[in-house]
């Protein structure tokens, strides 16, 4: 059965100058405030589209991690992915890189690696950014 999610935002004012609120509809999380500044400069408190798409990209990509450890008959203990999105303003989104440790008994080094690249090529998130480079470190813990 298909799913769908819902978030809203509300901008007011300019690019520059204006500020918005993301709601999470669907899950109920709250709002979170955003502008250029936090996208483009520091986030002081408040997230970016950016920000978002790396929340996205590592959970996806550690359920698909996970998923496929455990189908192959090696299921972990914990795994750990950081996502990083890096913005250009006049350019846009450079590339994301994916940083997974892992604790999965049983495997080896080189094992853990296939298994991640496995999941950075075929999480939902991933497939859904193809127009974006992204690269991988992997390593168990």
């Amino acid at each position: 059965m298909a799913t769908t999610r819902q978030a809203h935002t509300v901008w007011e004012g300019n690019l520059l100058q204006g500020k918005g609120v993301v709601t999470f509809d669907s899950s109920g999380i709250g709002d979170h405030d955003v502008s250029w500044p936090s996208r483009a400069e520091q986030p002081n408190g408040k997230t970016s589209p950016e920000e978002l798409i790396a929340a996205a990209h590592s959970s996806c990509f550690s359920m698909a991690l996970s998923h496929g450890l455990t189908s192959a008959g090696n299921p972990p203990t914990r795994l750990e992915t950081r996502a990083e999105v890096t913005f250009q303003p006049g350019t846009g989104i450079t590339g994301i890189h994916l940083t997974a440790r892992g604790e999965v008994p049983g495997l080896d080094e080189a094992g853990f690696v296939r298994a991640a690249e496995d999941a950075k090529a075929n999480c939902p998130v991933s497939q859904a950014l193809t127009g974006t480079t992204i690269t991988l470190t992997a390593s168990l813990a």
